[in-house]
């Protein structure tokens, strides 16, 4: 696992360090016929859970980050057809996912953060602005 060689550097450097872990959401990780995808992905909230909780205090933060919806992959449920416009394109994913590393995002620790509500969650963050 990366965080096993990365972590302790950060917990070494000056300034500590950040983590981001990407999930999908409690409907994809329960999906019926999505094994082993699904449990999977539920092992990746579990894992960024337990890490937030190892590394409180410790200046290395954690967020979890799910796009919030069905995103072009190419896995679509067989109800949902390609090109369907209830997909996320993958760039959904961008904007919060470096939101964790900048200077904004700091004290944010044991977050999840879902890409499609990450405009107003910023919003509401800093007072509606």
């Amino acid at each position: 696992m990366v965080a096993r060689e990365v972590v302790p550097r950060m917990l070494a450097a000056p300034g500590g360090g950040r983590v981001v872990n990407v999930a999908v959401s409690e409907s994809t990780m329960c999906r019926a016929g999505f094994v082993p995808y699904g449990p999977s992905w539920a092992g990746s909230e579990s894992m960024s859970r337990i890490m937030a909780a190892d590394l409180r205090d410790t200046g290395v933060t954690v967020s979890l980050l799910l796009p919030g919806g069905a995103t072009v992959t190419g896995m679509p449920p067989p109800e949902v057809v390609p090109g369907d416009r209830a997909f996320l394109e993958p760039a959904v994913m961008g904007p919060p996912v470096v939101w964790p590393a900048s200077d904004d995002a700091a004290g944010v620790h044991d977050e999840r953060i879902v890409a499609v509500e990450f405009e107003s969650r910023l919003r509401e963050r800093n007072g509606g602005r």
